[in-house]
């Protein structure tokens, strides 16, 4: 959709992603295990939302409505109702109305695409919140809650591990098809990891993979599936993170602006966005994200930009592969050729099409409901040069994002232009 308004992103607040690997999560093998907890769902929200206010500088009371995404907070904390959790953070919102999306690991960008909906129908300012606590549960436990977001009758009982193995499905089969190598793939990882290493928000900000490692398996990075046909395509340098935390947004319009006392070249620009979504279970191609494709084709001829225009994408890496098919699906790469972009370094920081230059889902970290939203965020972040270490030389001007729920069957689409 081509936006009927002008819509702009004033800015927002990310938090820490955290957990296993990263120095500030407490679990059994911590000094302060059984001292202190983690942080709580409400308080990533609340962390979120009132660090988005004092960021930007907006009080509360002008924010018209909220958005939550947010995927699994009923399995993992045992908490639903996140619209009436939200205001509990500021009491300024009260009484406001806030209302949870859920669309698997697209669930913040719906949030962010329900807030741009808002504007249209009359609203001048509103916030899109995104987060998520999946640490509260074995990895085997979670790896079933994440595995709602398949056809659950059809498809979970591929693995144990349901999405890992229906990515090494993917993987096993662009492999086959193309040529491309395990050492391939893990281009992306090595590339993810130096990222996060220049991010202090990044989950593994002290983690490092080398190309050798990431390639193959071993004592440290095992082949983990139960599903022996598909076993060998997988490995835990393949996998995004299981990841706590959050992350907010505002947008406004420019009656919205006007409110706030702020001007557009404070802001970035929403040039167009989209959301597609196919049926559960029906991939007819492993080797594409169709899905995916349809709606950045959307959003391309909506935004009348091409692929060639862009200077920095937040796409979503669930696991490494991931990243090679987002590449084609997204028109940077023709289809079979993501891989030859990463080998060459072109979507490094200094490459061609930087691409999760903080370090994607693989390294940044992955809190389900708070990811749509962090690419938003990410985005705009590069284009105000505020990305610290891993900014960009010069400050891109057109951005993109793709948030993706479940086997690529629900995907929201962003294009994005600074304002000077």
């Amino acid at each position: 959709m081509k936006p009927l308004k002008r819509i702009f992103v004033v800015g927002g607040e990310l938090t820490t992603f955290i957990g296993k690997g990263h120095p500030d999560f407490v679990w059994k093998k911590h000094p302060d295990f059984g001292k202190r907890e983690n942080p709580t769902l409400e308080a990533y929200l609340t962390q979120a939302i009132n660090g988005a206010l004092e960021k930007t500088g907006v009080d509360a009371e002008a924010i018209d409505r909220g958005f939550v995404g947010n995927f699994a907070g009923e399995l993992f904390n045992s908490q639903g109702h996140l619209g009436a959790m939200a205001v509990r953070a500021n009491e300024k919102l009260v009484g406001k109305p806030f209302t949870r999306l859920e669309g698997a690991c697209a669930s913040g960008g719906l949030a962010i695409l329900s807030a741009m909906d808002a504007l249209h129908a009359g609203s001048d300012v509103v916030m899109a919140v995104g987060a998520e606590v999946q640490t509260t549960v074995s990895a085997r436990e979670g790896a079933g809650f994440l595995a709602r977001a398949s056809h659950w009758e059809e498809e979970r009982s591929i693995d144990e591990f349901t999405f890992p193995a229906m990515f090494a499905r993917r993987a096993k089969h662009y492999k086959e098809a193309f040529g491309v190598t395990d050492e391939d793939i893990a281009h992306v990882t090595v590339k993810a990891y130096e990222n996060a290493n220049k991010n202090p928000k990044a989950h593994m900000s002290k983690v490092s993979w080398d190309l050798e490692s990431a390639s193959k398996p071993g004592d440290r990075n095992p082949a983990f599936l139960g599903n022996e046909e598909l076993k060998p395509h997988l490995k835990v340098s393949d996998c995004s993170q299981v990841s706590d935390g959050g992350a907010a947004v505002i947008l406004a319009t420019e009656e919205g602006l006007k409110k706030l006392g702020k001007k557009p070249e404070d802001c970035i620009e929403v040039l167009a966005y989209a959301q597609a979504t196919s049926p559960l279970g029906q991939v007819k191609d492993y080797t594409v994200l169709d899905n995916t494709k349809m709606a950045a084709d959307q959003v391309y001829a909506d935004a009348g930009i091409t692929p060639e225009q862009v200077q920095v994408a937040e796409v979503h890496d669930c696991f490494a592969v991931t990243e090679l098919l987002m590449y084609e699906a997204l028109g940077f790469a023709e289809k079979g050729k993501g891989a030859e972009l990463a080998r060459a370094g072109e979507t490094g920081l200094t490459g061609k099409i930087p691409v999760n230059t903080g370090g994607g889902l693989l390294a940044f970290g992955h809190p389900v409901g708070a990811t749509g939203v962090k690419q938003l965020l990410e985005v705009y972040r590069q284009m105000k040069g505020q990305c610290g270490d891993y900014q960009l030389a010069e400050r891109p001007q057109i951005g993109l994002t793709a948030n993706m729920g479940g086997d690529d069957r629900t995907t929201v689409c962003i294009a994005l232009k600074d304002v000077r």
